[in-house]
């Protein structure tokens, strides 16, 4: 997963100022983002406090982490099947 350029406090602060009268294309100038970014931050962490958000963060990581559990649990049942699938059926072998 790609690191951000900006910390989870900076984002805050930069949430803050917004809700304390700074408007967005004015933020967006001083901290040398898009506008789009703002957007995405304010939909994904707005109302959230810092420990809050820490917490956001940790369950990103841990469903990640547990996808990738299950694409490897799940690449090993297919290899599996397939062996057994291209094993010979003893029973029909004995009738030759």
């Amino acid at each position: 997963m790609r690191k951000s350029r900006y910390s989870d406090s900076q984002i805050m602060a930069i949430l803050k100022q917004n809700e304390n009268g700074v408007s967005v294309p004015d933020l967006c100038r001083e901290h040398g983002m898009s506008t789009a970014m703002f957007y995405k931050w304010r939909a994904k962490f707005g109302g959230m406090d810092a420990s809050m958000m820490k917490r956001l963060k940790e369950l990103e990581a841990e469903n990640a982490r547990l996808k990738k559990m299950y694409v490897e649990e799940r690449l090993k049942a297919e290899i599996r099947q397939e062996a057994l699938e291209g094993m010979p059926d003893k029973a029909g072998q004995a009738q030759l």
